[in-house]
């Protein structure tokens, strides 16, 4: 008899869990006996996959937000805060991709530029709610990308030379800083990235004009095979590619960097009144 799977009994948070790999690793958790707090953007679409994976059999709950508001975020880690399910892991998997035009700069509801704001800076403040409130209690995994380029400290909001390619890579490097910060800041909790694949067959990829080169649900094995080793080995502050920790850009691994890049995003989302942390 094979041993239950370490997030048996688990409160799991997933973001974008109505498409692609977030739907897939939400259907796997659903199936194997953790209560999932499934989060969208499209109430009907939430309602939609909370039905579904009901009627198999899954502990579900659905929560909508816009990723792209700093203050939908930190509404969306109260209300897990305040919820019935403790939160045990959160999976930041929600992003956006390079776009289908990708000379055109897209900026949030806050006027950030979109990918940093949706793949970056929501989950700094998703985590940071949630971990400065008591949870996650075990693990964050971000679902970060192969695909990496420098952060530019000049040019954070890539408002020159804009390209889509660019921006989503200085946003995914950013996230992979994020990773190493909390893992440094909260010790008793596994926080590790993961690249889940490349060119997946997910809505990201196909806006993006790509021929997907993989499953949503291969992303999702990956997702779930980083959250058992953070869950088991206790690993923390790592970069894993096919299952394996690796090295990401160099830029990652340089404190002055992260420090700057950290007080940045701070002082952005001071802004949002009732967004309150500690500097770390």
């Amino acid at each position: 008899m094979s041993a239950p799977p370490p997030w048996q009994g688990l409160g799991v948070l997933v973001t974008g869990a109505t498409s692609g790999v977030g739907r897939a690793t939400v259907a796997r958790l659903a199936t194997e006996g953790a209560s999932v707090l499934a989060h969208g953007r499209s109430p009907a679409r939430v309602e939609a996959l909370v039905k579904e994976l009901r009627a198999a059999g899954g502990t579900l709950e659905g929560l909508v937000a816009d990723l792209a508001a700093v203050s939908d975020v930190e509404t969306l880690a109260r209300r897990v805060l305040a919820g019935r399910t403790p939160c045990h892991v959160l999976i930041n998997n929600a992003g956006v991709g390079f776009g289908s035009d990708r000379k055109r700069r897209e900026t949030s509801r806050d006027g950030f530029e979109l990918r940093l704001a949706v793949n970056y800076l929501a989950p700094f403040v998703l985590s940071r709610v949630l971990l400065d409130g008591g949870a996650p209690l075990c693990a964050v995994v971000n679902v970060a990308s192969i695909g990496q380029e420098p952060i530019d400290l000049d040019d954070l909001l890539t408002e020159h030379s804009y390209d889509g390619v660019k921006a989503y890579r200085r946003s995914k490097v950013a996230l992979i800083m994020l990773t190493l910060d909390l893992a440094q800041e909260y010790p008793g909790v596994a926080c590790n990235a993961l690249h889940p694949g490349t060119y997946l067959d997910t809505e990201m990829v196909r806006a993006a004009g790509l021929r997907p080169l993989g499953t949503a649900a291969q992303g999702a094995d990956a997702v779930l095979q980083v959250l058992a080793t953070s869950l088991t080995g206790r690993t923390t502050g790592k970069y894993f590619e096919d299952g394996h920790s690796v090295r990401a850009n160099p830029q990652v691994y340089d404190d002055e960097v992260r420090a700057r890049l950290r007080e940045r995003t701070f002082d952005w989302t001071r802004a949002e009144p009732s967004f309150q942390q500690h500097p770390g």
